[in-house]
């Protein structure tokens, strides 16, 4: 693949990130809302005039714009073109990290999936099981296309291992019930322990479905989601003053391990090992 080809492909699916940036927003806000993610078009939040194409440009508009509404002057949340920014960024990763590939197309949309659950659970604190099964299939469908058709879709992440540990759809499973599996039996050990829930089953049912596509990855993934919310949750304590009694949602770190996972970790385990010194 020549260099031109490699850069207009690489610009092609950020673009197309960017776009789908747009559309997540749509989704963020009118799926938890049970409204329409279809019809009818965007509109201004404050006077309900529909926003023109124009004005519909990823991040470039919200720039032109000045964070205004063109019609009523009313503030457009920054958080809009963050979105958009962040799934641009997202699909430019897995062009860089999965090169010209359908792998790269799968990657992209799973890293989109998974932004967008990450502001619906930051807004509801639910991850709504419609998305989180919208996953699951699309996991589902990558292994048996992978296994039947012999095309390396999932698992997103190289597991190197032979025999049956090196069929995608054995891998996709070993992933699923790793994730649901692990994290439902912590959910369940500290509802016994402590009385009450610590660990949400939309939760349980995301790792279920990121493992599809992770395979026995998916544990590296939640030990990432797990000490980024950690830190994450004590800090929260420290400035809310409710101590250990601060709630967070944990859909988006969770997100954030899958994503990192996905870019980096073999070379993560490889230098974990390495410290442990057992690679």
């Amino acid at each position: 693949m020549s260099q031109s080809i490699s850069i207009a492909y690489v610009v092609a699916l950020t673009m197309f990130g960017l776009l789908f940036g747009s559309f997540a927003n749509v989704v963020i806000w009118r799926f938890p809302r049970g409204e329409s993610i279809v019809s009818p078009s965007s509109r201004c939040p404050h006077c309900e005039t529909p926003v023109r194409w124009y004005d519909n440009v990823p991040v470039l508009s919200w720039i032109v714009l000045r964070a205004r509404c063109r019609s009523c002057r009313g503030p457009i949340a920054a958080r809009y073109p963050l979105v958009e920014a962040l799934s641009g960024l997202l699909w430019l990763s897995a062009a860089l990290a999965f090169g010209l590939s359908v792998q790269a197309v799968l990657a992209a949309l799973f890293f989109w999936m998974l932004l967008v659950l990450t502001f619906i659970d930051l807004d509801t604190m639910r991850l709504p099981n419609p998305l989180v099964a919208a996953i699951a299939v699309g996991g589902l469908l990558g292994a048996v296309v992978s296994q039947v058709l012999g095309i390396s879709l999932v698992p997103l992440v190289g597991v190197t291992a032979s025999g049956i540990f090196a069929q995608p759809a054995f891998t996709a499973v070993i992933g699923c019930v790793l994730g649901a599996g692990l994290s439902g039996g912590v959910a369940a050990l500290y509802a016994g322990v402590r009385g009450k829930s610590g660990f949400g089953m939309g939760d349980v049912k995301l790792l279920g479905a990121m493992g599809l596509f992770l395979g026995p990855y998916v544990l590296l993934a939640l030990m990432i989601g797990s000490l980024v919310g950690a830190v994450a949750g004590i800090i929260a304590a420290a400035r809310s003053g409710a101590g250990l009694q601060s709630k967070i949602p944990f859909g988006p770190f969770l997100a954030l391990g899958g994503v990192v996972t996905v870019l980096f970790g073999p070379a993560l385990m490889r230098g974990y090992l390495s410290l442990v010194g057992i690679g």
